[in-house]
């Protein structure tokens, strides 16, 4: 069964979660635009493309400020590969990747 990143990572920010009360639920579990994007539910396996994610001990930005960090989680890698170059899927629908130029 393919696993969300909260099911990775152990946070407790979905839903429910140990951790939702005393800080929130995080986006990448509520992002219903994400649903079935890298088999995931809502965001859990795209989470580096939702903005706002709590990883890290921290609020991150949007993809563009978060991506070398996400690039080098666990998460990340193991649904790159697990999806394979044919199916995974990077960013949202209709999301553009904009370098930062600070």
């Amino acid at each position: 069964m393919k696993k969300n990143c909260w099911e990775v990572k152990k946070c407790g920010r979905e839903a429910g979660g140990s951790k939702s009360a005393e800080m929130g639920v995080c986006p990448a579990a509520t992002d219903t635009s994400c649903n079935g994007i890298n088999g995931g539910k809502n965001g859990g396996r795209i989470c580096w493309a939702v903005a706002g994610t709590f990883c890290g001990g921290k609020v991150q930005g949007d993809f563009a400020q978060k991506s070398v960090s996400c690039m080098s989680c666990e998460v990340f890698k193991q649904v790159k590969t697990e999806e394979g170059p044919e199916k995974f899927s990077l960013m949202k629908p209709g999301q553009a990747y904009a370098a930062s130029s600070k």
